[in-house]
């Protein structure tokens, strides 16, 4: 790449790209026309920040060599005042065959007008003069340019089969572009092609998930997993920006997918409609690069941080409360933390909240969501920085982020290396304390006694819509001993259902249950939210 100060001379140019193994010659030549934009000129001056321009414009040649088969590339472009007929900007490319000589100059060409720092004084013979961009405005740059297809970034990853979705109709041919980050510094052609091949698996279609999907289909992410047992409701639409009114009351993995689709329709998504359960996790790891866990469900992170574990799976953990978040990581062959490291008993869920139970700022999720596909593309990409060994604090009130060192110390370690319960243990543990009842018909033909133990506003906000008896959670566990008589003598029953909003908090009472003798205890899998 060179900034000319002097008229460009076409014939030296050609015969520094000639070269015995090259059969095909491509060159594209800028003259000053006579008019622009209706108005006649009479001549123009080109100005350059010289050093950003050669610089950008040698990159712009690098990715051409990498991503097309040429053997060489030039371009240079004049600066100072031009007059009608001059060249102002030549470029040639060598390369063994036609096709690829005019794919690669198409590709300079477009890149140029894009992204090197030239403007141009326009002198018209009205007398007046105007400093316009080189190739017009965006609108006009859109229309004029078509995006070039990079050939190592073509590939096919149309959804097939079960679990898949279809692209959507009307988007035949569409090539998505990616210059804006291919042109950053340690990312170019072979990042962006790391991209495509990648496979990220997003646990959580909510106000986490939402910016993570968002940005891993907008960044060119090939294969994107999502997990999600919920229904679209109103009171997600202030943070979950991707959907919209008339989507409340569909399931979010399907609202989610067909989002992807329109963002990038070339993008393979995997829909997992549910929840994943315990003794299959494994699998589905295995088949991702990355995995983002973006739930407020405390009994998902710690099932996926075991099953990250034990199939050498990265993963990036995100929550929120309020105001704030967290953010930390688990990798393979480091001395990253999982979730056992950092909390080896699970918390009450009742003590952490939902954002149902405690409130949220719609784009406190919004940002540590964006911060999850950060940390997942830098991953892919091979970017510096990643979050290894430490817990991020983030305070959206005050901008204040504190990073703590947080290593791996705990029950969970062997060796110094994470270990936790093989899948199927996992699976039997969790499966016994709970029951996948699809309707309030199936509870009822199962013979239990329903125990809501939500907060009073909650059941008076959302009933049961089943008989039951309420008696909230802070109250059965402060004299749990004394369960089941704080419920009304039903004569026999075959045991009792514990429900609450998700499934969370009632999980988390009949484990305290069953330690204490109660056997015949439930939890309602997935909560009343679960319920069709």
């Amino acid at each position: 790449m060179r900034v000319a100060t002097g008229t460009v001379d076409v014939a030296v140019l050609r015969r520094e790209l000639m070269h015995p193994a090259c059969g095909g010659f491509c060159a594209f030549e800028g003259w000053v026309r006579d008019t622009n934009a209706g108005e006649p000129v009479d001549g123009l001056d080109y100005e350059a920040y010289a050093e950003l321009a050669v610089a950008e414009g040698e990159r712009i040649i690098a990715e051409a060599v990498a991503a097309f088969d040429i053997v060489d590339a030039r371009c240079v472009h004049r600066v100072g005042t031009l007059a009608i007929g001059d060249v102002a900007i030549w470029i040639g490319v060598a390369a063994p065959h036609r096709d690829a000589a005019f794919r690669a100059c198409r590709y300079i060409i477009d890149e140029a007008k894009r992204r090197l720092p030239v403007w141009k004084k326009e002198h018209y013979l009205s007398g007046e003069s105007s400093w316009v961009m080189p190739a017009g405005d965006e609108a006009s740059m859109a229309e004029q340019s078509p995006v070039v297809d990079i050939p190592q970034l073509d590939r096919a990853r149309e959804g097939s089969g079960e679990g898949h979705t279809a692209a959507p109709a009307g988007h035949d041919g569409f090539k998505a572009d990616h210059s804006r980050q291919m042109r950053l510094a340690g990312f170019g052609v072979e990042g962006q092609a790391r991209l495509a091949a990648s496979r990220v698996l997003v646990v959580g279609a909510g106000g986490l998930g939402v910016p993570a999907l968002s940005y891993l289909a907008g960044a060119g992410v090939g294969t994107i997993g999502i997990v999600d047992d919920d229904r679209l409701e109103a009171s997600n639409l202030h943070r979950q920006v991707m959907y919209s009114a008339r989507d409340v009351g569909e399931w979010k993995v399907d609202l989610a997918a067909r989002r992807l689709r329109e963002i990038d329709p070339t993008v393979d998504v995997e829909v997992f409609r549910g929840i994943l359960a315990a003794d299959t996790m494994d699998e589905v790891f295995d088949r991702y690069d990355v995995v983002l866990e973006c739930t407020d469900d405390i009994r998902s992170k710690y099932l996926c941080s075991d099953a990250a574990v034990r199939t050498g799976t990265p993963i990036v953990f995100a929550s929120i409360y309020q105001y704030e978040g967290q953010l930390h990581a688990w990798d393979p062959g480091s001395s990253s933390p999982c979730v056992r490291c950092l909390w080896p008993t699970p918390p009450d869920p009742a003590a952490l909240g939902t954002c149902e139970q405690a409130g949220v700022l719609g784009p406190v999720p919004g940002v540590l969501g964006a911060m999850q596909a950060i940390e997942a593309i830098k991953r892919i990409v091979g970017l510096p920085g990643t979050v290894r060994d430490t817990l991020l604090l983030v305070n959206l009130l005050d901008y204040g982020i504190r990073a703590i060192a947080a290593g791996r110390t705990g029950p969970c370690l062997d060796a110094g290396h994470c270990v936790v319960p093989a899948s199927g243990t996992k699976a039997a543990g969790v499966d016994a304390l709970e029951i996948r009842l699809a309707t309030h018909a199936d509870i009822a033909a199962s013979g239990l006694v329903v125990v809501d133990i939500r907060n009073a506003d909650e059941v008076a906000a959302s009933p049961v819509g089943i008989r039951s008896h309420w008696l909230p959670m802070p109250q059965l566990l402060a004299s749990a001993d004394a369960f089941p008589s704080q419920i009304p003598d039903t004569g026999r029953v075959p045991g009792y259902l514990i429900v609450c909003a998700r499934g969370q908090r009632s999980a988390h009472v009949v484990a305290h249950l069953r330690e204490r003798g109660a056997t015949n205890t439930w939890s309602l899998a997935g909560g009343l939210a679960s319920l069709t």
